[in-house]
């Protein structure tokens, strides 16, 4: 069996997916006109993109803006997010293949933030699968909006933490490259084209981005991305827009890091040279907007997506698991390797109705909505050998599925024009499904599960002063247990979700110089689940409390003469086992009040801009605090050859420099130092050190037509 060739037999070749975009570009060129109306295409937003719309949340709000971007030059979505309050990222890659994002005191490993993307999520699975396999490529992104508190109600499931909304480029007319290269063979080129009709009724356009690197330590890669994405009006009142995306990322990486003499000595090796994770993802959206009357609009979003993610990962040699090379540990591998391979399939439905009326005396805003989704994932293992590397015996043949319905209502009471109140509710409901095809069905080859979560909440906003709104709520927020822990051993382990009441105030204001926002959050959970896979002395329960609650604070400020300064802090005291954890032979295990596993206590990040005619440039430094890898807190690192390494990573700086100059309405210049000052520091532990990536150099330039 050859997973790789079968699975990606099904989809584009890297070479259809370049000529498909030259000529769809050549399409768009020809029918792009010089001037035209701007055109926003039906989307879901979490938040909006005015003053306004963030007025209108009951909770802490930010928005990376097409302007920060451009500012920061991420590589990632996961460097665009980094200077987020509220947010700590574990950069395990440089090119970020996978998404390792913490908010508020919840563990960057872990999936208790809702991740989307033009409000459809981005996850392979929600209820059936890990969360971490596929990380939206930032080159077609134009926004992203972070929402927390209890207006992240409207969204599920796993909105915890929050809801993060990555927005993509609306088409516009005109062909724009873009080009990218930087240190361990960087290269990037991007292709953004788009037209419009004469009456502006119809818009379409794509964004191309492909990139290689030899990568830092050798972890090498080679990906492209095709976003194609279009709309037009049907008649006077409605709107249809549809988008189709494209994804391909072969990149040589692994779960297995160095050892710590390595790290010491700042080796630049890849420690697992012969381990690959191959990804590739499909997906189409239909966005549907009808302006029903002047107060009532019905947004309707259907979505599909299908996904592989095939890992491949040589095992170490049975009693000799390392070996010494040029006088460093490293990791002996044999010649065998398992293909950890998993596929995913989505379709969804989200309708929305948004109502404007004067009921109960008083101006109303209301919102309904109904969600259908559905989830399938094949969870394969392949054993192979280095001779064969793609081709073996099937070891492992599971299906996982669910099926969801949700249910919302909120409705925004405003009392007056200073007084706000949204209570709101949603009902969410599943059925989960796992099925053994490598049984039958008398051997017992099926077990199912469904479960029901009720969650209200209520939220206000009072506008204390000009420059001073108060904000706040309190809502019940859930996690489903996936597949794997709900039914593990082919038995209901009768798991509830995860649940949290999560508590919210805080005060916001601007002017034309000012801006700032401060809040204070707690998120007290009553449950938490103990996966019976993680480890075998675990037990498979319902696991207890933990609470996390901290401060969050931004500020930004035009000091004049072209500098500015943004800053922001986020403090966490608490984010601790509540209650003692018990080992399945009764010993204790995880005393009350240690720390959650990759939550420092600070994080902090400061940007000095400065823009003079057509320069840009900007000094971003982002301070993270130590972290525990494990529920023990372990002070000292300790190598394990069969398990995760653990121990405290200690604190770390890192400074990002970046530049840009417009030269003319076509063409402008770009270039990055990032780490400036080239920190050496642990970014994660787990079957050995992850390395934060060494300092970097990227120039690049964009030109349009």
């Amino acid at each position: 069996m050859n997973c790789k060739t079968s699975r990606a037999s099904t989809l584009d070749s890297p070479l259809r997916l370049t000529r498909l975009a030259l000529a769809l570009a050549a399409t768009f060129q020809l029918s792009a006109i010089a001037t035209a109306a701007e055109v926003q295409l039906p989307r879901i937003d979490v938040v909006g993109s005015d003053a306004e719309a963030v007025r209108k949340i009951p909770g802490a709000v930010s928005i990376v803006t097409t302007e920060d971007l451009e500012q920061s030059q991420p590589l990632s979505t996961e460097a665009a997010l980094k200077s987020v309050p509220g947010i700590v990222i574990k950069p395990e890659e440089e090119s970020a293949i996978v998404g390792n994002i913490g908010m508020r005191g919840l563990s960057a490993a872990d999936y208790k933030t809702l991740i989307l993307e033009d409000g459809v999520p981005v996850a392979p699975g929600l209820f059936v699968g890990n969360g971490r396999y596929y990380n939206p490529r930032i080159q077609r992104m134009e926004s992203i909006e972070v929402l927390k508190g209890a207006a992240s109600l409207r969204y599920g499931p796993s909105t915890i933490g929050g809801v993060i909304n990555y927005r993509t480029k609306t088409p516009e007319p005109g062909v724009s490259v873009s080009g990218r290269i930087g240190s361990h063979g960087y290269r990037e080129a991007t292709l953004e084209a788009g037209g419009q009709s004469p009456s502006g009724e119809a818009v379409g356009g794509l964004v191309f981005t492909g990139a290689r690197s030899d990568g830092f330590q050798d972890k090498d890669f080679e990906m492209q991305d095709l976003m194609v994405k279009g709309g037009m009006a049907l008649g006077d009142d409605q709107w249809i827009g549809v988008k189709f995306t494209n994804y391909e990322n072969d990149a040589n990486i692994s779960y297995r890091g160095i050892f710590l003499d390595a790290y010491r000595a700042e080796a630049g090796f890849n420690p697992a040279p012969d381990d690959w994770f191959l990804t590739e993802r499909r997906s189409f959206d239909i966005n549907h907007e009808w302006t029903i009357n002047a107060d009532t609009t019905l947004s309707t979003l259907v979505y599909w997506s299908e996904m592989y993610r095939d890992y491949w990962r040589f095992g170490t040699v049975k009693d000799a698991p390392t070996k010494v090379v040029n006088g460093l540990k490293q990791w002996n591998y044999s010649d065998s390797l398992n293909g950890n391979n998993r596929s995913f399939d989505r379709f969804g439905i989200d309708s929305r109705l948004n109502i404007a009326h004067n009921s109960f005396g008083m101006r109303n805003e209301t919102e309904l909505g109904i969600r259908f989704m559905d989830e399938e994932m094949v969870d394969q293992t392949i054993q192979a050998t280095r001779a064969t590397p793609r081709t073996g015996t099937l070891a492992k043949d599971v299906v996982d599925a669910a099926k969801s319905y949700a249910l919302f209502a909120q409705n925004r009471f405003i009392i007056n024009d200073r007084l706000a109140v949204t209570p709101g509710v949603r009902i969410e409901n599943y059925e989960q499904t796992r099925k053994d095809r490598r049984k039958t069905a008398t051997e017992g080859n099926q077990a199912d599960t469904s479960n029901t979560e009720v969650m209200p909440g209520i939220g206000a906003t009072f506008q204390l002063a000009p420059m001073a709104q108060i904000y706040g709520g309190v809502y019940k927020a859930f996690s489903p247990a996936l597949n794997g822990d709900a039914l593990n051993g082919l038995s209901d382990q009768e798991l509830d979700a995860e649940r949290s009441v999560n508590f919210e105030i805080g005060v916001r204001g601007s002017n034309h110089r000012l801006r700032y926002e401060v809040t204070a959050f707690r998120m007290d959970f009553d449950n938490q689940i103990i996966p019976a896979n993680s480890n075998s002395l675990f037990q498979t329960t319902n696991g207890g409390e933990t609470l996390h609650q901290g401060l969050e604070a931004a500020i930004g400020y035009d000091l004049g003469r072209g500098f500015s300064i943004d800053a922001n802090a986020t403090y966490i005291p608490d984010a601790e086992f509540v209650g003692n954890r018990y080992k399945a032979d009764g010993t204790l295990d995880i005393p009350d009040g240690n720390r959650v596993t990759y939550t420092p206590e600070w994080v902090a990040n400061l940007i000095l801009g400065y823009k003079s005619g057509p320069l840009k440039t900007a000094l971003s430094i982002n301070y993270v605090d130590e972290q525990y890898t494990d529920a023990a807190n372990s002070r000292e690192l300790k190598e394990n050859t069969s398990g995760f390494f653990t121990g405290k990573m200690d604190a770390y700086t890192t400074a990002d420099l970046t530049a840009s100059y417009t030269i003319n309405k076509q063409l402008s210049v770009f270039g990055a130092v990032k780490n400036l000052a080239d920190k050496h520091y642990i970014a994660s532990l787990r079957q050995g050190i992850y390395v934060g990536p060494e300092r970097s150099y990227e120039v690049g330039a964009k030109y349009s037509f």
